[in-house]
């Protein structure tokens, strides 16, 4: 699935992501949301593999990106992700917990696998950036209008000024 690389580089939560949900985003994961403008919907409800954004804090200075794996009910989701509870680890099935006082999805709380709980830290969430591309305004396409030709009903001769036209009946 991933390329090699060498035994000090320690895989990062956006490749994880970018390869798992097939959204091409790059960069650092906070500017995944911004970056998603235009190209990708995006929204605050949780749906399997979209990607879940987190807002960059002092504690995640460059945010974080995880993908839905699966919606356990309104409140919980389980995420696919990597470098969360330790550095370049990918863990499956995460719990995720929105713990936003309106049930928006702004905040979280999600699986530490050190402390085998939910971390303490409510972490903040831009949203959900979903595979499918942006709906384009509906714009009605013209089909280009017809030539028209128009015909005499009862044909005229053209004959050039002083000629006769002969016309025969045997045939």
């Amino acid at each position: 699935m991933f390329a090699s690389a060498p035994a000090f580089a320690r895989l990062q939560c956006a490749p994880y992501a970018r390869e798992v949900s097939g959204i091409d985003i790059h960069g650092n994961a906070h500017t995944w949301w911004q970056q998603a403008e235009g190209i990708y919907q995006k929204g605050s409800a949780p749906k399997e593999q979209a990607v879940m954004v987190f807002r960059s804090t002092p504690a995640m200075r460059y945010g974080h990106v995880a993908v839905v794996s699966k919606i356990v009910d309104a409140r919980h989701v389980l995420l696919d992700h990597a470098n969360w509870s330790r550095p370049g680890m990918i863990e499956h099935q995460s719990l995720a917990e929105d713990v936003s006082s309106a049930g928006d999805w702004s905040e979280v709380r999600v699986w530490n696998d050190p402390s085998h709980s939910l971390g303490l830290r409510a972490n903040p969430v831009f949203g959900f950036i979903y595979k499918a591309q942006p709906q384009s305004p509906s714009v009605p396409v013209l089909a280009p209008a017809p030539k028209l030709l128009i015909v005499s009903a009862t044909p005229q001769p053209v004959t050039a000024p002083g000629e006769v036209l002969l016309v025969s009946s045997a045939g």
